[in-house]
């Protein structure tokens, strides 16, 4: 306060205050902008990881298990990042892409859905594996033992629709043995085939090696030899429409490193 000349005092004058207030918010202010996490709109923090961001990941349904865990073990390696899985069956997952679902990468059960979303995504590549097996009830009551037991007029097969990859895979290795399946069904996705299967709807469908795993207590695999199968491949891509491409980037990127490939190959798919 300062007096004034009748002997009052008087307040400092508000512009006074003002300035000294920005000089101290400035001094402030200084000490954190040299810690800042780095360029804006980079996304990468200042040691050049990738900035935490939430992913929103589309995947094919055959991944369902091993991607959770997969994305448990990210999500601990990588604090800060969460990570939310969208599966479905690869051709319902391209169609989301093409009508431009907000997700920052793919996983799709083939090659060839990839490849058809070239314009949509970044460079793929393979993470994994898989071969197909006959799903049968528990304990096998029909006694199937190949392909070919398949053509029985009395089972009820299920299999994947034509344009599911799977589907796809199952109507080439049958036509390779020249048999006639006509199924009760055609199901939009693996995981539906292995449910009809379960449940006791259907006597037999084909189905990845990986899905008929994790039902193992529920149904029963029967091989089909490699001569005779089919080998699907998984390829993973970033979304050039993602909101968070660096963690996306690195996200695909850890999916081919030794913990991700450890964790596929435990869950009995092959490594690329």
């Amino acid at each position: 306060m300062f007096p004034t000349p009748g002997g009052r005092r008087r307040s400092p004058v508000p512009g006074r205050r003002r300035a000294a207030a920005a000089i101290l918010t400035a001094a402030l202010l200084a000490p954190l902008a040299a810690c800042g996490t780095g360029d804006a709109g980079s996304g990468k923090s200042a040691s050049g990881e990738p900035s935490a961001a939430r992913l929103t990941v589309l995947a094919a349904s055959s991944l369902t298990d091993v991607f959770k865990t997969a994305g448990d073990a990210y999500e601990k390696s990588h604090p800060g990042t969460e990570i939310a899985f969208s599966f479905a069956g690869s051709q319902e997952l391209a169609a989301q892409v093409r009508q431009g679902a907000p997700a920052d990468a793919l996983v799709t059960a083939d090659s060839r859905t990839m490849e058809g979303l070239a314009a949509d995504t970044g460079s793929p590549v393979v993470i994994a594996k898989n071969r197909l097996v006959i799903a049968t009830g528990k304990g096998n009551p029909h006694k199937i033992g190949a392909l070919e037991d398949l053509a029985g007029t009395k089972l009820k097969v299920v299999l994947a629709a034509p344009e599911v990859p799977v589907g796809r895979y199952s109507r080439q290795i049958l036509q390779g043995r020249d048999v006639d399946v006509r199924p009760v069904s055609e199901e939009p996705n693996v995981r539906a085939v292995l449910s009809k299967v379960e449940m006791g709807e259907a006597d037999a469908g084909i189905v990845y090696r990986t899905d008929a795993a994790v039902a193992a207590d529920r149904v029963d695999a029967v091989d089909i030899p490699d001569g005779h199968n089919a080998v699907a491949s998984y390829p993973a891509a970033t979304l050039k429409s993602s909101q968070n491409a660096d963690a996306a980037e690195a996200f695909v990127t850890w999916l081919t490193g030794p913990e991700a490939q450890k964790i596929l190959r435990d869950a009995g798919f092959q490594q690329p």
